[in-house]
């Protein structure tokens, strides 16, 4: 059999088994040395909102997957965040290749800092591609939840506006970049940033927003 029909088929299974139970999204870990574990009230709090607001069946579990593992494929997304740096080996590079070329999804977060690590890294992954602005027209601003501005800008950091980019792949959206926004603070517990309760709403509703689109996109 075809190596990549084979990865195809293995990850079809993954997601048909996920769909008939619960639905399991996970961390990203990363070598380098940057924080890949930050944020760890995020994604269980943005579950929870994506199963109230949208009525997925999302597994609860903290899951956590490292990059050249096989194990990627039981997740259709997976979310990646720090502040630092980023290392993926030419093997782990190329595992995550075959994983959003067959069908899974990336979505980085940059948590301040990790931008002039991860374009280089995602460099390895898709040579041949660059980070594209996504306009603001794009579905992934326009599922449930309506950002008629593209994507919102939670914390300041430096000021600059809020960018969603993306590595598109043969028509489809392999890999979607929120850059200087912050979403993933924004998910966190109210208390741990303290962020007004617009603010808050804002990021999970966007988070939403981006699992919708990764799960229905053709």
């Amino acid at each position: 059999m075809n190596k990549n029909l084979s990865i195809l088929l293995v990850f079809l299974f993954a997601i048909f088994s996920a769909y008939s139970q619960q639905v399991k999204i996970a961390k990203l870990k990363y070598s380098g040395g940057g924080d890949w574990y930050a944020n760890k009230t995020a994604l269980p709090n943005l579950i929870n909102f994506c199963e109230k607001e949208l009525n997925l069946p999302l597994s609860n579990k903290d899951y956590v997957v490292e990059v050249g593992s096989k194990e990627i494929y039981q997740y259709p997304y997976i979310y990646m965040t720090g502040h630092g740096n980023v290392v993926f080996s030419d093997d782990e590079a190329q595992n995550l290749r075959n994983y959003l070329i067959s069908g899974g999804f990336l979505h980085i977060d940059d948590n301040y800092g990790l931008d002039q690590f991860i374009r280089l890294e995602m460099k390895k992954v898709f040579p041949a591609s660059d980070f594209v602005e996504i306009p603001y027209d794009h579905p992934i601003y326009h599922q449930k939840f309506k950002f008629k501005d593209g994507l919102p800008k939670i914390h300041e950091h430096d000021g600059k506006p809020a960018q969603g980019l993306g590595i598109i792949y043969e028509g489809r959206v392999v890999c979607f970049y929120s850059y200087e926004s912050d979403l993933g603070n924004g998910w966190e517990d109210q208390s741990i940033h303290k962020d007004p309760e617009a603010v808050r709403l804002k990021a999970l509703k966007m988070g939403a927003n981006i699992i919708s689109f990764a799960f229905t996109q053709d």
